[in-house]
């Protein structure tokens, strides 16, 4: 009989009363595939859009949300030779990766060694704000020393870590927050911490060569009077608030950026948490019956770094 575990599900889309506590079957790990007990795994603001019904690339409920996890390998499939029983891994599995349970598959392409000066809360808490970060500002905008990078929702759960990728590369960073978290951005390297409730950020931050937008509605569009001709916009928020014609007048570069698994990226990023340049916050941990409370702090806004869930 197949061994069951514990997973946070929903039978219908709403607000995050609709999360349950539930049994199910543990997956198997097939070719390629490594069964992973999960011992953190954070919740992403992609999680609360999925719950709600606001993104559906899911499908219809029922379904097991979360990304990103650290864990410790508890069976390897046919195929896999880099890890073995007991080995401690992180990172994003392809999606659906379903982390908010006791178990979840990954491909073993997709994890990494987990850095054993990492706990698991705090492992668990960065692959996916940090493969968000990496792949936006060093795989996509190629982020060089003397750049001049704008970070909105710089103190946010993928905002905080793309300060430290930026300053890793050499750059200088200007960054929003409200004011009460610049001493936690100048503590992660910001230069600039601007307040956007009393400065127009587009009047402070000039010339820039890449700005890094978290925040959608109208960041986007004021951001073009910042950015020098030629710069790029990376819209990680799915609302830009750019048009076309906008992008073409002002000699910008915007692209729409979403994240991908990668082993080979978490590897990079271990260097950078061994090397010291790179840390995560974590807020809030929370046990799996919690989930739902920790939806709600995320959709309340104004937290620094991530929520973790474990088991």
């Amino acid at each position: 009989m197949q061994a069951s575990m514990r997973a946070v599900s929903q039978r219908i889309f709403g607000g995050p009363d609709v999360l349950e506590i539930i049994e199910i079957p543990r997956p198997e790990p097939g070719p390629g595939e490594v069964l992973i007990r999960v011992m953190a795994a954070s919740i992403n603001p992609v999680d609360t859009y999925l719950r709600a019904g606001r993104v559906r690339f899911f499908g219809q409920p029922p379904f097991t949300l979360g990304f990103d996890l650290s864990g410790v390998v508890e069976e390897t499939g046919p195929g896999v030779a880099q890890f073995q029983h007991g080995d401690a891994v992180y990172g994003m599995p392809r999606s659906p990766a379903a982390t908010h349970a006791e178990y979840t598959v990954a491909r073993a392409i997709d994890i990494a060694v987990k850095p054993d000066s990492l706990d698991h809360v705090h492992a668990g808490a960065l692959p996916a704000a940090a493969l968000t970060a990496w792949q936006a500002l060093v795989r996509t905008a190629g982020v060089e020393a003397g750049q001049r990078v704008l970070i909105h929702g710089a103190a946010g759960g993928v905002g905080h870590v793309a300060v430290q990728i930026a300053k890793a590369a050499g750059a200088h960073v200007f960054a929003t927050a409200r004011a009460d978290r610049h001493d936690f951005l100048r503590g992660l390297g910001v230069d600039d911490p601007i307040d956007y409730r009393t400065q127009d950020f587009s009047a402070v931050a000039r010339d820039i060569d890449i700005v890094v937008d978290m925040v959608g509605a109208d960041y986007g569009r004021r951001s073009l009077a910042s950015l020098r001709r030629g710069g790029l916009l990376m819209a990680v928020s799915p609302v830009t608030g750019v048009t076309d014609d906008e992008v073409r007048q002002r000699g910008i570069r915007l692209v729409a950026f979403g994240s991908s698994s990668s082993g080979a990226d978490m590897d990079a990023l271990s260097k950078l948490v061994v090397d010291g340049q790179l840390r995560v916050h974590v807020e809030h941990v929370l046990r799996l019956e919690r989930a739902a409370v920790g939806h709600e702090i995320l959709e309340a806004g104004r937290m620094r770094g991530k929520v973790v869930l474990t088991p």
